[in-house]
């Protein structure tokens, strides 16, 4: 009896290493053309910034046109006994909390009033969005006028009450609200945006099933809104965070930092040793050592938000 045979198909050779490695670029060759410009702005503006500040913190450099001066951890030694940074991290950790407590809120009544059928709420859309886009430099020097103790327009109008004229940027215990209620005016629009395109991606049936059930407006807002705000809530905080915690243009040009320190930002005091003291070691650390700390407050922050989106 003859015996079937199974005819014996030789396999193909790989092909070389390198013709892969070849075809794999070819084939994503657009891909890495349209990262590319990204890739060297993020090279150039923020990895190599970061890498050079943490160099530099080991440093001792007090002149442009020197070489920095290995400084070992000199500069982290001097940093925590330093007084005015812990100050200046008190001020800003305070002003951060306010920032985020009253922005916040605010941004949110805003977004569900504008997200009403209100007559005009695309002019007011407009309006709460303009002191966002204004520059802060302009908005910091028209508030100074504002807020002068002689001659300022608040002063002006409290004084046609009687009212004695009030040291809105020269009292230590009054500048820092000053300066608070400022930035809170010039971000609640850009937050509100935020919240107002989270609101109309809800879809319009929950509210009204809720409706039909009996659930009144706020079981509504506390039953539907805000568990479904969850991912836009997360982005206000944490960007309103960020801005309360990198709030360097208002104290600069309103307060430099005073009366007394009361309006010295961590940013403000950085600044300040690298640009009026010329001590680019020690401001690096500083730098380091804040940035360390904000991203510690943020990564809590993302923990926190995503637990609750999710329990």
């Amino acid at each position: 009896m003859a015996i079937d045979t199974v005819p014996v198909v030789s396999a193909r050779p790989a092909p070389p290493r390198r013709h892969v490695a070849g075809r794999f670029w070819r084939r994503n060759a657009t891909g890495w053309g349209l990262m590319l410009p990204y890739v060297i702005y993020f090279c150039l503006f923020t990895a190599f910034p970061i890498g050079f500040a943490i160099y530099l913190s080991f440093h001792r450099w007090n002149n442009l046109f020197a070489p920095p001066i290995p400084h070992g951890f000199s500069n982290y030694t001097y940093l925590f006994h330093d007084a005015n940074f812990w100050n200046a991290l008190r001020v800003t950790i305070i002003f951060a909390v306010v920032f985020v407590v009253v922005t916040v809120p605010l941004a949110l009544l805003l977004a569900v009033l504008l997200n009403q059928a209100l007559p005009g709420r695309s002019f007011f859309r407009v309006i709460f969005f303009m002191p966002y886009i204004t520059p802060a430099v302009v908005i910091s020097i028209v508030f100074l006028w504002m807020y002068q103790t002689q001659d300022g327009i608040l002063n002006n109008i409290l004084g046609s009450f009687g009212i004695s004229p009030v040291p809105w940027l020269t009292n230590a215990a009054l500048a820092m609200p000053s300066i608070s209620l400022m930035v809170v005016w010039k971000q609640a629009g850009y937050f509100t945006v935020i919240f107002l395109a989270g609101l109309q991606g809800i879809p319009r049936q929950l509210y009204e099933a809720a409706a039909v059930d009996g659930a009144s407006a706020g079981r509504q807002f506390r039953s539907i809104t805000i568990p479904l705000l969850a991912p836009a809530m997360l982005l206000v905080v944490v960007f309103a965070t960020l801005t309360g915690f990198s709030i360097f243009t208002e104290p600069y040009i309103l307060t430099q930092g005073g009366p007394d320190n009361a309006t010295l930002t961590v940013t403000l005091y950085i600044y300040k040793w690298a640009f009026e003291y010329s001590t680019f070691g020690y401001a690096s650390a500083l730098g380091v050592v804040f940035a360390v700390i904000v991203f510690i407050i943020v990564g809590i922050q993302r923990l926190v938000f995503d637990r609750d989106s999710y329990a």
